[in-house]
């Protein structure tokens, strides 16, 4: 299941830029610049070649969920015969090694914290994610009881020292814990963000004895000690695989200089591989992070200032927003918890206190599965036909109905896929469908429920963030994303649905889009202005020739959470006018109390060379038809080769847009027009 299109030219240079650098900037004569984008995703790993501003390749192949290296190795092989000098990077893995539970069952991982602290990972928050089920049992913590050690050491929240640590202790904590086959090592001491030393000492002192050992005061330097402890540990849970898997990456990319592998972060940028080393809990969501990156390039080339991020691949549907330009950002996340209509259920997973891009997801994509319970009743997902064996369609062993199978029945799917090299079986999949009752009904009936959960996706991103979705335009990827996206637009009231050239590829496009992105964080700033100024002071010592985002972590006296706010000014009246207007748009009302700043984090952003968005040039316009099936009725509806549409071209619903791996439909009253950049821009013809 391939297809590349590789142009030839002078063979690429092997010296890459340094930060900052322009890739046209190695003397008189010009050498190629080869960057690969490899997106692997929990059913397919994408790969986007580009040749100085140029994309020359594609392609897409199912994920070897074993052995991601493996599968990223083949992939480039498959995708270009041109020599790679820098490769852009976005994984699942480390999601993935939590869900499994591969980490604590390969990689034994031990907790050195404050005496009387050593139970706060089990103790937690008391929030209960099943509120109504006597059963329920919460995950079990990453570090168990045994391998869980406490040293007398205390400071205040102020930074005073009561005691100073004792490396008796600590040695015995170590002995102990080398001997219980303990790999890895998370320091959290309290209130370790007012004075990191004693967690510094600690560190040097069991880095003699332990190849991978994570402080809290690097990881997150912020209050809230079972928050910050639980970061500290996913974070060194998460070393050893993470380790293992770049030393294998790098292994074969040996000609390669480790600053041109690099990896989407979380936080929406790129970071080094000695970076994601160091902090793998920067790249828990590094893949849907990209999605959103390649949404705001787009939404800056169209002049959109508010745009929606519909990102529905295999597995998940994942929504964020871009205001004023802007993407999202959230300072807490629960890895491996449990979402409820997108919104994530507190208590379900393990914290973790790090940039992410404001996203939610549900478990509604292409390979989801159609079931049906005792009662008759319809449900899609959570579970997922995967990357193995795939939808029933796929003609490789799956036999139950999916979100794929249905839409390829209804005639809204093509029979061909990538390029034509995957045909897809419409016999197999009416069969799956036939178990649960009328195929086309089972069909029709799942995917209105697939579309009210993902529009409910939709409104927590916006309606529950004081946003109005019809002031937005939805731009929709991923290979079953276009697919849907006109009726969840229709249900929201948005009046305009964009859908990017190579939908399918478009978060591995979204890695080219990237910057450099580098964090910075402080803990209670007397003076917002000193620390900000600080903070990036230590960043520019660093990284060289970079411009900077800054933001506030912001609380009522009082309150039990922070908003999350975008500091332009500095100075503390500025901040805290901004987080009251933006708590009166998420909650609707301001209160008459004094505002705390919790934290402030800054942004080091350096560019990178990107591609040019343009539509492609093709001389012939292909056009067919093919029976629909459009609420219970059947109907012909043309059907458009994406790549034969030049800019101006228009399509009327209701019609089919084919392209690589996905399709784009049209419902009546509906109209598509090419813009320049290869985008298709979807709007209702009825007023």
């Amino acid at each position: 299941m391939s297809v590349s299109s590789v142009s030839s030219g002078a063979r690429p240079s092997s010296r890459a830029p340094s930060l900052g650098e322009s890739n046209a900037s190695h003397g008189q004569t010009h050498q190629a610049m080869v960057t690969a984008s490899v997106d692997v995703g929990g059913t397919f790993t994408d790969v986007v070649i580009q040749r100085d501003n140029k994309i020359v390749s594609i392609f897409k192949t199912r994920t070897t969920t074993q052995n991601p290296e493996e599968g990223v190795l083949s992939a480039l092989r498959q995708a270009t015969r041109l020599e790679i000098n820098e490769i852009v990077h976005a994984t699942t893995l480390a999601t993935n090694a939590l869900l499994t539970g591969q980490v604590s069952d390969s990689f034994r991982t031990g907790l050195v914290t404050t005496e009387g602290f050593r139970d706060v990972i089990e103790i937690g928050r008391q929030n209960r994610s099943e509120l109504y089920n006597l059963g329920f049992d919460r995950r079990r913590p990453l570090v168990p009881a045994e391998y869980r050690h406490e040293v007398e050491r205390r400071v205040y929240r102020g930074g005073k020292i009561e005691s100073q640590l004792r490396r008796r202790e600590l040695a015995r904590a170590g002995s102990e814990m080398k001997r219980a086959g303990v790999v890895s090592v998370a320091i959290s001491f309290l209130h370790s963000y007012s004075d990191p030393k004693n967690e510094k000492t600690a560190a040097r002192l069991l880095r003699r004895r332990f190849r991978f050992v994570s402080v809290s005061s690097e990881i997150a330097p912020e209050p809230r000690e079972y928050e910050r402890t639980s970061s500290t540990v996913v974070n060194a849970v998460l070393m050893p695989v993470v380790s293992d898997y770049i030393r294998k990456l790098r292994r074969g990319f040996r000609h390669l200089r480790s600053s041109n592998l690099t990896m989407m972060s979380s936080a929406g940028g790129l970071i080094p591989l000695d970076e994601v080393y160091r902090r793998p809990v920067q790249v828990i969501e590094s893949g849907p992070a990209a999605g959103v990156v390649a949404t705001s390039e787009l939404a800056k080339a169209l002049g959109i200032r508010n745009a929606i991020s519909f990102d529905m691949g295999g597995t998940t549907a994942k929504a964020g927003t871009i205001r004023d330009g802007s993407v999202g950002i959230t300072s807490e996340f629960e890895v491996g918890g449990t979402s409820h209509h997108g919104r994530m259920t507190k208590g379900s997973g393990y914290p973790v206190r790090f940039p992410f891009v404001d996203l939610v997801e549900v478990s509604a994509g292409g390979g989801s599965i159609i079931a049906m319970d005792r009662e008759g009743m319809l449900s899609v997902g959570p579970e997922s036909a995967g990357a193995h064996p795939g939808p029933a369609c796929y003609g490789l062993g799956g036999l139950e109905p999916t979100l794929t199978d249905a839409n390829l029945v209804l005639g809204i799917l093509g029979d061909s896929m990538l390029g034509g090299e995957l045909k897809l079986d419409s016999i197999s999949a009416r069969r799956s469908l036939q178990k649960l009752g009328n195929p086309l009904e089972v069909a029709e009936d799942a995917l209105r429920l697939a579309d009210l959960e993902m529009a409910r996706a939709i409104r927590l991103v916006t309606v529950e963030r004081g946003l109005d979705p019809s002031t937005f335009s939805l731009i929709a990827f991923g290979g079953a994303g276009p697919q849907h996206a006109v009726r969840i637009a229709k249900e929201l009231g948005i009046r305009r649905v964009v859908v990017p050239p190579r939908p399918g590829l478009f978060s591995a496009m979204g890695l080219l889009f990237s910057d450099w992105k580098f964090e910075a964080r402080m803990a209670f700033p007397v003076d917002p202005r000193r620390s900000f100024a600080k903070l990036e002071t230590d960043l520019t010592r660093v990284h060289q020739s970079v411009t900077f985002q800054r933001f506030a972590d912001c609380r009522y006296s009082r309150q039990g959470s922070e908003l999350t706010v975008k500091v332009t000014t500095p100075s503390l009246p500025a901040i805290i006018s901004e987080f009251e207007r933006s708590h009166e748009a998420a909650f609707g009302f301001r209160l008459k109390r004094s505002v705390e700043i919790v934290s402030i984090r800054v942004f080091a952003l350096a560019t990178r060379s990107k591609p040019r968005m343009r539509a492609g040039s093709t001389t012939k316009f292909t056009v067919g038809t093919r029976q629909a099936v459009i609420d219970g009725r059947s109907v012909s509806i043309k059907t458009y080769d994406r790549v034969s549409l030049k800019p101006g071209a228009r399509v009327g619903g209701p019609c089919s847009v084919d392209d690589y791996g996905s399709s784009i439909f049209i419902p009546p009253d509906w109209r598509g027009v090419v813009g320049n950049a290869g985008e298709v821009a979807i709007e209702e013809t009825r007023p």
